[in-house]
């Protein structure tokens, strides 16, 4: 089985479409679960999320990391995909996760990401965010395994330590420990689409300059914290 978990705050927007993607999957539904795990949500993100989800959790542990570990310690599958709240899961995800944990011998698996939000700007953005990815992964330099689109094998995943718990860089971080345990693998075909909400609101430099910021100080920097905004 593949346990597929999501973590939320103040969703109500964008929760209903996403797990309505992860429900209409090419493979069987009884081969996967969804587990939402909601950051004390004040809107119906809860509400909503339990239409469609096996379990909706209250997130105990600190940050979108703790979310995700949260999450991992209730998870019946063997192998763990994690997504966002806002993001749009093309039909053959889940098939390609299952297809890639049979056919390779890795601990973690991670893909690309495209724009939901129509826009030249957009595409070319993301296209330029895939490539960094594709170099980093090449010259084995920086494995770019953001939490909206990877997954990994549960036990290594235990045995690597989970997500810490800061502000950015976590699902980043995550893939050097794994890396010491076996192969992480990058599949072009493993897409997911994003929400480019938060770059249309604060722009896309200072997005990517916060987010660098924040990991080159460790993952910790209140003043930058993504977790304290709300998206429109």
């Amino acid at each position: 089985m593949i346990s597929v978990i999501v973590p939320t705050y103040n969703e109500e927007a964008n929760i209903t479409a996403c797990l309505q993607s992860l429900c209409n999957q090419t493979i069987s539904r009884d081969e996967y679960e969804i587990i939402v795990v909601d950051g004390n949500s004040n809107d119906r993100t809860y509400e909503l999320a339990q239409v469609y989800a096996d379990e909706v959790m209250t997130q105990t542990s600190k940050k979108v990391g703790g979310a995700r570990n949260d999450g991992v310690l209730r998870a019946c599958g063997d192998i763990v995909a994690t997504t966002d709240a806002d993001c749009i899961i093309p039909p053959e995800w889940l098939e390609i996760i299952k297809n890639d944990f049979e056919s390779h011998d890795i601990v973690q698996l991670y893909g690309t990401v495209y724009p939901i939000e129509e826009g030249l700007k957009h595409k070319i953005s993301l296209m330029s965010a895939n490539t960094f990815s594709r170099i980093g992964y090449y010259t084995r330099a920086l494995y770019y395994t953001l939490g909206c689109n990877t997954a990994f094998d549960k036990e290594a995943f235990l045995r690597a330590g989970m997500y810490q718990c800061i502000d950015a860089g976590d699902d980043v971080e995550i893939a050097l420990r794994m890396r010491k345990i076996g192969r992480v693998m990058l599949d072009d075909r493993m897409k997911v689409g994003f929400s480019m909400r938060r770059f249309q609101q604060f722009g896309m430099i200072k997005s990517v300059y916060e987010w660098l910021y924040i990991v080159a100080s460790g993952g910790e920097a209140s003043g930058y914290s993504y977790s304290k905004r709300n998206y429109k």
